[in-house]
């Protein structure tokens, strides 16, 4: 995994084709919709509702897209019907996966493998035992600049307080770390989806990004 929560390619990952730019990528940096009963088009986050799979790029321009009037002519070519764009796709695309990235992150603690608060995340990172370094965009600048990326690790700072909180049980974190586990891998990789989707031409939430030390 790499900077601002890229992860390396995947040469044997399933790929699929964007129906928005053509562009053709894995999985897992694709959202997956479906078709429902009532002709609708649905998102499908975990990618495992039932039916034929139209893919659009993880990207926030590509979804403003196939939200759009254009976008409802690709979802029908891809569809081979005519289809009905609901009008707040994108956001509920972002809640989607901001949900998931949360939930997963959740289960990463209750296995131990992510902590929260300052004095917790400091004592990973200065043992190394953090890999991916989670830091609220709605926090103090001044704060999170005290804490680094780990060095080859991966930093994620796109989630906002009450997110990042909501996976600790708490009201709001500011700071947080994950160790290598089953989970982080996951996390990254949907992390980075959100990124796409919320983040406008996929700046930095923060308006910078963390250098790795």
């Amino acid at each position: 995994m790499g900077r601002g929560g890229r992860t390396k390619d995947r040469e044997d990952g399933p790929e699929r084709k964007c129906v928005v730019t053509g562009e053709v990528q894995p999985k897992y940096g694709l959202i997956r919709f479906v078709v429902g009963p009532d002709a609708q088009i649905v998102p499908d986050i975990l990618g495992k509702l039932p039916g034929r799979g139209i893919y659009v790029a993880a990207d926030h321009a590509a979804l403003i897209k196939a939200a759009g009037k254009a976008g409802k002519g690709a979802f029908a070519r891809a569809a081979k019907m005519p289809v009905t764009v609901p009008e707040n796709l994108l956001e509920e695309v972002e809640t989607q996966i901001a949900r998931r990235v949360v939930e997963l992150i959740s289960l990463a603690r209750k296995s131990g493998d992510a902590v929260a608060g300052y004095e917790k995340v400091k004592d990973w990172l200065s043992k190394e035992v953090a890999e991916i370094l989670i830091q609220a965009v709605d926090g103090s600048g001044r704060g999170k600049s005290k804490l680094s990326t780990p060095h080859y690790g991966s930093y994620i700072g796109w989630l906002t307080a009450e997110e990042l909180g909501a996976a600790f049980g708490r009201q709001t974190v500011i700071h947080s770390a994950l160790a290598s586990g089953g989970l982080t891998q996951r996390v990254v990789e949907e992390a980075q989806r959100l990124k796409g989707v919320r983040l406008k031409s996929g700046a930095g939430a923060s308006g910078k990004e963390q250098k790795a030390t």
